[in-house]
């Protein structure tokens, strides 16, 4: 009995220590999980607690007001309810939601579209507004029925909008979504912003709260300015998501004001004027370099891209032969013609190739070899100096001057002119355009056959054809530099940028580039010969009875080779036509505004372009205001 009690003993012992030793193991093992929580990793599950507690609701800025040189808003913000959906709160598929929700408000196919290119976009995380614009009946039937739909809330948005539609369109741009790009960008804007940039005012900033960028023009060019930076608040919410009380709150702070140099109501008459003709019109402050007109034809309405294009409008812009997206004075290249031939002139003046009074005989051609360029005129112009050059546009004048000077003196005297090279302008994607030279022939072409250089080719380039290749930006941009004295002003959109609160403005109008040592005798013999187109020249009947004085030159470029064949504008197929160039500046003693346009395939540029050029200086100049255009009304 009393062995079995001892070996029942022991048992029982063996038993209790197991079980000890069990119960501190699960005890180690408790405590070191309670350390590791609460301990080591306290920060990390510290703030997904807290994260479960508190949501960040992102405030984002106010953008800038974009405002024309007398003060009139052509890019301005309103504010509306809209439907946002949060993805990551959603229970349901994406699909199945806007089912659902398609039974309480109405959600168009372009709605479904464009929310699911944000979610692609976002990588599907965040907010996104599905249904803008909502009234009151679909706000109240929303939130009688909000609890059916987790992560779906109605929120007040603010939208850009651009009270004249197409008016000014590829020179304002336009907002859209941010994309992943777009957050790359800004990120690299912000790694490598200075303390006195204004991307550095974002480092400290809630990111998510930039929506929507720039995406063209100026709204895109002057990002950094425009958008403001974002804030956001600090929320507790339930654990069901909804909103108990504000915890802390960091506010937006509102983008700039960017006040452009344009005159709306000069950009406004010069695309009626257009009417449904293409082409590009600049008009430049010669003094300052600021851009009074900034006209692409055909345009489009920068609010079909705000909250998404349509497939419809948008195939509609991509598939026309007209090219509405296409921003002609910044990317548009085109022959110059016979307004080239004011600067040929000046370039033999200034290299000491001609004299004022030095007169050549024009048979009507010139003859090189075997080949023969026919002047416009047949017969000829008779006796011809370089004011009567200039003034009846003879061609055979500057065949003979091109072929003196050669391609590369051309090319050196011209590029510092601006030809063949970005102006600068503050817009981005400005094309360089082409101004030959032997060394540009090597480079431009593969083949060695093709890189050589023939004398016939220099001999058109005298008269603005063969590969002359410049912006109507350009053209107006060396216009503007040979009448203000060989002084170099950088051409420019923007004059200030405008604090939303004090009005206080800062400049950023650019200083003088460089200077070109033009003689002044020089420009003037251009001018007076200038001024005496519009008077007795090609352009006279455009300019007839002006009441202050003006200066121009005509231009009409080929579009396609002719092969000898009689030009016949009528039978000539539309696009094939002719392209009618103009240039003018005025006051011609002292000038204040320096134009260059271009009429594609109208034919004539005295026809079709110098008459545009007359109507655009009536206003700007005179205050006078075509009968047959409607009168400009400021938006409500």
């Amino acid at each position: 009995m009393a062995s079995f009690k001892k070996s029942d003993l022991s048992s029982f012992q063996d038993r209790t220590r197991i079980a000890i030793l069990f119960v501190t193991v699960c005890f180690v093992l408790l405590l070191s999980r309670l350390v590791w929580l609460q301990i080591i990793n306290h920060g990390k599950y510290s703030t997904l607690a807290e994260n479960n507690r508190i949501a960040i609701v992102p405030a984002p800025a106010m953008r800038g007001l974009l405002i024309d040189r007398n003060g009139i808003v052509i890019g301005r913000n309103y504010s509306a309810l809209t439907l946002d959906v949060n993805v990551s709160e959603i229970e349901s598929s994406v699909d199945k939601l806007i089912d659902d929700l398609s039974e309480i408000i109405a959600i168009s196919p372009r709605d479904r579209r464009n929310f699911k290119r944000s979610l692609e976009d976002a990588r599907n995380m965040g907010t996104f507004p599905l249904r803008s614009m909502l009234n009151e009946v679909e706000t109240a039937r929303f939130m009688a029925n909000r609890y059916r739909f987790p992560g779906v809330e109605i929120r007040s948005r603010n939208f850009r909008e651009y009270p004249y539609n197409e008016l000014g369109s590829h020179m304002i741009g336009y907002i859209g979504r941010v994309s992943q790009k777009d957050k790359e960008r800004m990120q690299s804007e912000i790694s490598n912003a200075t303390e006195s940039d204004d991307a550095s005012e974002l480092k400290n900033a809630f990111l998510p709260g930039i929506q929507y960028v720039g995406k063209i023009g100026i709204e895109q060019s002057y990002e950094h300015v425009l958008r403001g930076v974002p804030g956001y608040d600090q929320v507790e919410i339930t654990a069901g998501g909804r909103p108990i009380r504000t915890l802390s709150s960091f506010p937006s702070k509102p983008g700039k004001n960017v006040i452009l140099s344009v005159d709306i109501k000069l950009q406004y008459l010069v695309e009626q004027l257009y009417g449904n003709f293409r082409g590009a019109f600049v008009a430049i402050e010669p003094a300052t370099g600021d851009v009074l007109a900034f006209v692409s034809k055909p345009n489009f309405n920068p609010n079909d891209f705000v909250e998404g294009i349509d497939s419809a409008t948008w195939k509609e812009l991509n598939e026309s032969k007209s090219r509405p997206l296409y921003n002609r004075p910044l990317k548009g290249l085109y022959p110059p013609a016979s307004t080239y031939k004011p600067f040929m002139a000046l370039a033999a003046l200034e290299l000491g190739i001609r004299t004022p009074s030095q007169a050549i005989a024009d048979p009507g051609f010139f003859t090189l070899g075997t080949h023969t360029f026919r002047d416009d005129k047949k017969g000829g112009h008779g006796m011809v100096d370089m004011e009567k050059s200039i003034v009846e546009s003879c061609d055979t004048y500057y065949y003979l001057l091109a072929r003196e000077m050669g391609v590369n003196t051309m090319h050196d005297f011209m590029r510092p002119l601006g030809f063949g090279q970005k102006t600068g302008i503050d817009l981005d994607g400005e094309a360089v355009g082409i101004l030959p030279s032997t060394e540009w022939k090597k480079k431009y072409f593969k083949k060695p056959e093709q890189q050589k250089w023939f004398e016939g080719e220099t001999i058109s380039l005298g008269i603005g054809q063969g590969y002359n290749s410049f912006t109507i930006l350009q053209v107006a941009h060396a216009l503007a530099n040979v009448v203000n004295e060989g002084v170099v002003m950088k051409p420019h959109l923007v004059k200030a940028v405008e604090d939303p609160f004090t009005r206080q403005q800062k400049l950023t109008t650019p200083k003088e580039s460089y200077r070109l040592n033009f003689k002044p005798e020089n420009i003037d013999v251009i001018k007076k010969s200038m001024v005496a187109v519009n008077q007795v020249g090609t352009s006279a009947k455009s300019f007839k009875d002006a009441p202050y004085t003006n200066a121009g030159k005509t231009g009409t470029s080929q579009v396609f080779s002719l092969n000898s064949k009689e030009y016949n504008h009528a039978t000539t197929p539309e696009f094939l036509r002719d392209h009618a160039l103009f240039v003018a500046f005025a006051p011609a003693e002292k000038p204040t505004i320096v134009i260059a346009l271009i009429v594609e395939n109208a034919g004539f540029g005295a026809q079709y372009a110098a008459p545009i050029a007359r109507k655009a200086l009536d206003f700007y100049i005179n205050g006078k205001w075509p009968k047959e255009i409607p009168e400009w009304k400021r938006a409500p």
